[in-house]
């Protein structure tokens, strides 16, 4: 639309070639789409209303998030991320709530200047008959206007699978009060599926002679 109007010197082909500019420049700048989108859920024995306090402290996450090196909070509504990117090196951003509501939700996004875009969403449900509460996660990345979106990429590949097992290592924190480990623990010989699904999961290792193709499969399924 813009190169139609720009060989069109009239009135009209100046609307056009502004209109074709704008449109361009928004899809450029557009969300990220679903395919950058992980999200999980997972009943937890507890109260919305614990569920929501221990998440609104955002330095909390990286008790049960792999990813997450740190959080720092900054006020009522800012934080600092610090993430593990790529071969380690770490990835920062600004995050601010941009909508909340006591004991349900909250939502956050990243802001400019961030190493990533990001944007965040959890709901507290309340599971029928007090059977715990249902905790709903949904996170995009994408990356900063103008760059190449190497961290992006990093952090989308296998994003709700990652998401599924941090939810699983809430879930023992908020009911046992710890995450589960074998670190330092003795042990015999561990066949390949059993030690790679035991990084992944810690809290749900897999038995010994499971199919390691129907493993991950059920793994991306149940994400």
């Amino acid at each position: 639309m813009a190169i139609y109007g720009i060989t069109r010197r009239s009135p009209l082909g100046i609307a056009l070639a502004a209109g074709g500019g704008t449109l361009a420049l928004l899809g450029a700048r557009r969300k990220p789409s679903e395919n950058n989108t992980a999200t999980t859920s997972l009943l937890i024995n507890t109260t919305p209303q614990e569920a929501y306090r221990f998440w609104r402290d955002f330095q909390n996450l990286p008790r049960f998030m792999n990813r997450l090196q740190n959080v720092t909070v900054l006020d009522n509504r800012r934080s600092r991320w610090t993430a593990a990117g790529p071969g380690g090196k770490p990835v920062t951003w600004e995050a601010e709530i941009t909508e909340e509501r006591e004991n349900e939700m909250i939502a956050w996004r990243s802001l400019p200047g961030s190493d990533i875009e990001v944007d965040g969403r959890v709901e507290f449900q309340q599971a029928p008959a007090g059977r715990g509460t249902l905790i709903k996660v949904r996170l995009q990345f994408a990356p900063p206007f103008g760059t190449s979106g190497t961290i992006a990429k990093f952090l989308n590949k296998g994003a709700s699978f990652v998401l599924r097992q941090d939810m699983r290592r809430l879930e023992a924190l908020m009911e046992a009060g710890e995450i589960p480990t074998t670190a330092g623990q003795p042990h015999g010989r561990r066949d390949l599926v059993t030690g790679l699904m035991r990084a992944a999961d810690p809290t749900r290792p897999l038995p010994r002679g499971t199919n390691l193709t129907d493993a991950l499969a059920a793994g991306r399924r149940s994400a």
